[in-house]
Order: structure tokens, then C-alpha cells, then sequence
């Protein structure tokens, strides 16, 4: 039995922690805040309750799998998920709307036709056929396997895009995916929303950054009933059964090396706990700025995805109820400084005083560089969220903004992961599971192949595998 150390209690954290529990080592958790859960937060208030993280599930199966492998009860019998239908409104800039149906591409089609203009289907599902090719090509070395040695094969775009013109350049981000493949503003606006929702900017994101629609699209949207802090909370309890520990208010701020190995950390306040391995659920950004790893130069520092946006959320609380056609999911497309924002109106009394009031999630992509001024964004933001909820300004009755800043407060890093992206020269590869320092793993949102609530927790799983089967790093090379 080995002595185990977690760095941080997110949800690749603790999905690392109970696998590894299961196997039958010891584990503690030490956490810097006062909670679990990491990004996926929730803010309270007068009887309201807003999810501050990720909204939807789109890959349950990675969820289902981990109460598999960690005890009797299945996921569904500790969490209700209900797939949501339509899986979005889309409202475009000329006041076109359009509801995408869940995991329906033949209902997709029709209702972008339909929407549209004729023939506005068939080319966003050719578009599809495409983004499968490149979906087949990378899925299993960025999702099931370990990162392989040497990346470089994942740096290269595997999406197939149609053959540029005589005089254009190769297609190469999936802005020009829209612009050159899709011939609709508004289904190049469709497309561009997919990245603004994971945090990348569709001008810099590869084309491989189709996977995001085809995946959503395929494998569906689902909401777990309480929102998707109730699945923090089921992660957590399911480690406390497996008896993993868990100490909060207390940062790690070093780990310990003996021999180039890590052996332990070391506590804010010089307390030090030897371990026999260390996992780190840590956002990769702090560990670098906080020096809690002292690395060594050059290549011998793990790289980490090249982020630069961040999401800003605004909680609104709103007198009178939801109207009974309202949907979960509308997303506002961006019109002139307004952004594209994400509204969500889950129907769940769990989030609400009572059936006469009503709580509702905006969000939008920004980025963290440079001055801002939040409130105005705040205000722009609500404005398009007026799109999706009807007299929301006279039913208002507060906002809670909550900025990137707040975001880096609570986790460490101000940027959100997103999904691990092929092409890009490899800049949006997360890091490997094995630190550079044996004895040191990582898991969680930043690292392989984390990125995206549902694949934080299969880089538990590739942790707790190489750990368990007697892994070394230094074995490895």
C-alpha cells in the first residue's frame, strides 16, 4: 500500500483519489480553499443557487465509468441526468432562431433548413462527415490512451478541409472553416460558437477544433438534476466512502525531492508530509508562477495549453416563472460589441426559492490579458441574455458577476482548460500525465487528457493506472 498525496480537489483530483483508494493506498487530499470541486463551483443567495462552472454534461459515459470501477452504486442511482431537449436556441445577429435537437443529426439538418434556407443543412452536414474524419483520427491518442512519448504526430491538423482556392492559403483555423466550407454568416456564427463556449477564439483555434459540434451533437447534452455541483458533490462523497481524506484550507506550496524523486510535500506554514507518490490536480500555470515544483530549465518544464481567455458569469435572480416554453440552452450570437453569450434556464427547483422566481447563467469567452471593465461587459451581456428571456430586465432583481479574477482566486489560474486540440503546433496539447519529475503525476483539467469536465476525469483514470500498475517515469524514457 502506498502512501499517496492529491494536490487539489477538482474533479480530475478526485477521480484520480478514489481510483487509486480503490486499489487499496492511502490517500490524502490536501486543498487550498474550503471546498471541493474546483472549477465546478456554485454561488448562493436568497434561496437562489447558480452552477459558476459548466452547465451541461456531454460525455456522462467517462462518469459512468468511474462509479463502476469505485463501488456499487452507478452513477444514476447518486445523480439524476436528464438528456435536454432541444439541445440548444440559436440566436443569430438578424434575429434568425433555430433549436437544434439532441443528438439528432437528420433532426439537425431539417431544422437548419428550415431555419435557414434550404441547402443551409446539407452543408453543415457534410461539414460533420468531415469533422467525424478528424474526431477518428485523434480520439483515441487525446482521450484513451497515454500521451505518447513523443507528441509530434498530434501537433499536425487532422481535420480534412476542402482544398483551398489557387490563391488561398491552406485552411488552417476553424474560422476559415466557416467561412470557406459552411457560405452562411450565421452557420460560420453556428460553428464559431462551438469555440467560444470551450474558451477558444475562433480566429486562433485550429480546424481540429470541429470535434467540439460533432461531439456535442453525437453524444448529446445532458443536465444533472441539482446542476453540475451535484456531481461534484456525488465524486466526493463516493471518495469519502472509499476513505480517502481530505484537509482543505491548506496549500501545498512545495513538493519535496529526494534523489530526483518526489517524496512528500510541503504545507503552508513549513509542516511536511512524505508521500510515496504525489498527484497534482493543480492548474499547471500556478504550479510554474507559485514555484511549487522547482523545475528545471528549458524542456526539462512540462508545457501546458496556451491560454489566453478566461469566462466571466453573471448570476441573475429573477422574480416570476419560467415560462413553460422556455428552453434550457439559448446561445446569443454576437451582434456588433456584444459577445456571444450562453444562457442557461435549467427547470430544476433545486435552484430556486420558489416555482415564483427563477434562476438563470450567463456566460461569455473573454480575454485575460489586459484591462477590462466588467461591469459594462456584465451589462452588454445581459442585454443579449434579454434575447433569450422575456421582460428579464423588469423580472430582474439582482446580478452577481463573477470575472476571471475571481476564477484565479478560487483555482489557481484565471484561464479555463478546454478539450486537448490536435494541430495548432501542438500549443493546445495539455500536459502528459507523467511529470518530468518521477514520482510526481499530474491529473485534472490541465493535463492529459483533461480539459472539459468530462475529461478531467479520464486523466484520473490514466493517473491512477500508471500508479497502480507500478509505473515509472524514469522507467519509461
Amino acid at each position: 500500500m502506498a502512501r499517496i498525496v492529491v494536490i487539489g480537489a477538482g474533479l480530475g483530483a478526485m477521480a484520480a483519489a478514489a481510483r487509486l483508494a480503490v486499489a487499496g493506498h492511502r490517500v490524502t487530499v490536501y486543498e487550498r480553499g474550503g471546498t471541493y470541486g474546483g472549477a465546478v463551483g456554485r454561488f448562493e443567495r436568497d434561496g437562489f443557487a447558480f452552477d459558476t462552472g459548466p452547465g451541461l454534461l456531454h460525455l456522462p459515459a467517462v462518469y459512468r465509468d468511474l462509479f463502476v470501477k469505485t463501488g456499487k452504486e452507478p452513477l444514476e442511482e447518486c445523480v439524476t441526468l436528464t438528456q435536454v431537449d432541444p439541445a440548444a436556441r440559436h440566436v443569430f445577429a438578424d434575429g434568425a432562431r433555430v433549436d437544434l435537437p439532441n443528438a439528432s443529426r437528420a433532426g439537425t439538418v431539417a431544422a437548419l433548413d428550415a431555419a435557414l434556407g434550404a441547402g443551409a443543412g446539407e452543408r453543415w452536414g457534410d461539414f460533420l462527415v468531415r469533422a467525424r474524419e478528424a474526431w477518428d483520427r485523434t480520439r483515441r491518442p487525446l482521450l484513451e490512451e497515454p500521451q505518447p512519448t513523443d507528441p509530434a504526430p498530434l501537433a499536425r491538423e487532422p481535420y480534412p478541409a476542402l482544398k483551398p482556392g489557387l490563391l488561398r492559403r491552406p485552411t488552417t483555423t476553424l474560422a476559415q472553416v466557416g467561412a470557406r466550407e459552411l457560405r452562411d454568416p450565421r452557420l460560420a456564427a453556428l460553428l464559431d460558437a462551438y469555440a467560444w463556449t470551450y474558451g477558444f477564439d475562433p480566429a486562433t483555434a485550429p480546424a481540429s477544433a470541429a470535434v467540439l459540434p460533432y461531439m456535442e451533437q453525437t453524444f448529446g447534452s445532458w443536465y444533472v438534476g441539482g446542476g453540475l455541483r451535484a456531481l461534484a458533490d456525488a465524486v466526493y462523497e463516493r471518495c469519502r466512502k472509499r476513505r480517502v481524506e481530505f484537509v482543505f484550507d491548506t496549500p501545498v506550496e512545495g513538493v519535496l525531492e529526494k534523489d530526483g524523486r518526489a517524496v512528500g510535500v510541503r504545507l503552508a506554514g513549513g509542516d511536511t508530509v512524505e508521500a510515496d507518490h504525489v498527484v497534482s490536480g493543480a492548474p499547471l500555470p500556478a504550479l510554474h508562477r507559485d514555484r511549487v515544483v522547482e523545475w528545471g530549465p528549458g524542456d526539462d518544464r512540462p508545457r501546458h495549453q496556451a491560454l489566453t481567455t478566461g469566462r466571466v458569469t453573471v448570476c441573475l435572480a429573477l422574480r416570476g416563472a419560467r415560462e413553460p416554453e422556455a428552453v434550457h440552452r439559448t446561445v446569443v450570437h454576437a451582434a456588433g460589441e456584444r459577445p456571444t453569450v450562453t444562457v442557461l434556464r435549467p427547470d430544476d427547483p433545486a435552484l430556486r426559492p420558489d416555482a415564483d422566481h427563477e434562476s438563470v447563467t450567463v456566460t461569455a469567452t473573454v480575454p485575460t490579458s489586459g484591462e477590462q471593465e466588467w461591469e459594462a461587459l456584465a451589462g452588454r451581456m445581459v442585454e443579449a441574455a434579454g434575447h433569450a428571456v422575456p421582460g428579464l430586465r423588469e423580472r430582474l432583481l439582482w446580478q452577481h458577476v463573477r470575472t476571471p479574477e475571481d476564477v484565479r482566486r478560487d483555482t489557481g489560474a484565471a484561464e479555463v482548460p478546454g478539450p486537448a486540440l490536435a494541430g495548432a503546433g501542438g500549443r493546445l496539447l495539455p500536459a502528459d500525465n507523467r511529470s518530468p519529475l518521477p514520482g510526481l503525476w499530474f491529473a485534472g483539467g490541465w493535463s492529459h487528457p483533461g480539459g472539459g469536465l468530462a475529461h478531467a476525469g479520464m486523466s484520473g483514470a490514466l493517473v491512477a493506472g500508471f500508479i497502480v500498475e507500478g509505473a515509472d517515469f524514469r522507467g519509461s524514457q
